[in-house]
């Protein structure tokens, strides 16, 4: 592994802008994308269960795997429940050669939090501590928490105190996704609760939730330290760009089928390059979907993609897709 320089959160510019963490989206290849579109963006894993991780589950080491020179810094995120697992996974990714560490307190998916991992730990705060000190026990590295406002509800005197546990066991920075995990995504994300926490804490505050454009992000950051982007970058990894162009006082030009056509190219190429084609193919065929969604005619061409089975078959349709929508 090649050396790199120690990370710190404290140490990067502001405003933040960083890549969330999505099991099934933010696999190496689309990474390296996004930091080809805006290199200034913070990239974290897919989150990845601590015992796949620690039984070397190959579909584990995958979603932890990152290229050295295109990728940094690279955050891996962990979620599990138990702590000597924890400070174990911390000593394994520290091997691994990762930049910093980041704790899933907020998964909602019910299968996650079925099994008291994600956003249940919210409930538990005297085990969400002793995760988060065996994690810093087990590696030298910053070590952050992902988590939301609350599970069933907002409280805010349980949500102040809990964020601040976080800070006082440790933890280098704090992203809080507006919605309780009750909500999952649904209805509008809450940042009046992020903006008062980040009035009462040292460490680094991130938000999250909603945000879909760079006017977006520039009337949300408000006195935080950055912004985390989600589901908006399904089919559209190119609104880092917006909104870095929106920090930066700058105008962004939507792009065209044909602009974005190079780069929707590129990903096809580096997730049959990381995964061979046949995997890579198939976990393409969720991006290629979004990344035509509204253009005319986009449901007849999204049911050929979707059912796309190698890269010369996906580069047709994309053509021929791009012909139809040229000549119109």
């Amino acid at each position: 592994m090649p050396s790199k320089k120690s990370f710190s959160w404290d140490a990067l510019p502001r405003p933040i802008i960083a890549l969330a963490p999505m099991s099934g989206y933010t696999d190496s290849p689309f990474r390296q994308l996004v930091k080809e579109i805006c290199p200034s963006v913070v990239c974290f894993t897919e989150f990845t269960n601590i015992e796949g991780l620690l039984h070397a589950n190959a579909g584990s080491l995958r979603q932890i795997s990152f290229h050295s020179e295109k990728e940094r810094p690279i955050i891996a995120q962990l979620f599990g429940n138990k702590p000597e697992r924890f400070k174990k996974a911390a000593e394994a990714l520290t091997a691994i050669g990762v930049d910093a560490i980041d704790l899933n307190m907020g998964c909602p998916a019910r299968k996650v939090v079925s099994a008291d991992h994600g956003s249940a730990l919210l409930k538990n705060c005297a085990l969400s501590q002793e995760i988060i000190k065996a994690t810093i026990e087990g590696a030298p590295l910053p070590v952050s928490v992902k988590m939301r406002i609350g599970t069933t509800k907002y409280d805010p005197d349980y949500f102040f105190k809990f964020a601040k546990s976080v800070e006082d066991c440790g933890a280098k920075l704090i992203t809080i996704h507006g919605r309780t995990a009750k909500q999952m995504y649904t209805g509008e994300a809450d940042w009046e609760p992020i903006y008062e926490l980040k009035k009462i804490l040292k460490i680094p505050v991130i938000g999250n939730g909603d945000i879909r454009s760079g006017s977006d992000a520039v009337n949300k950051i408000k006195n935080l330290d950055g912004i985390m982007v989600g589901r908006a970058t399904f089919g559209n990894p190119w609104i880092f760009a917006e909104i870095k162009a929106a920090f930066d006082g700058k105008k962004f030009k939507p792009l065209s089928l044909k602009e974005k056509l190079p780069t929707i190219l590129r990903h096809l190429d580096l997730s049959c390059e990381f995964k061979g084609e046949k995997w890579g193919i198939l976990e393409m065929r969720k991006h290629l979907a979004w990344y035509i969604r509204g253009i005319p005619h986009a449901s007849e061409f999204r049911r050929k993609l979707v059912n796309v089975n190698s890269k010369d078959e996906a580069v047709a349709i994309l053509s021929t897709l791009l012909r139809q929508v040229s000549e119109e």
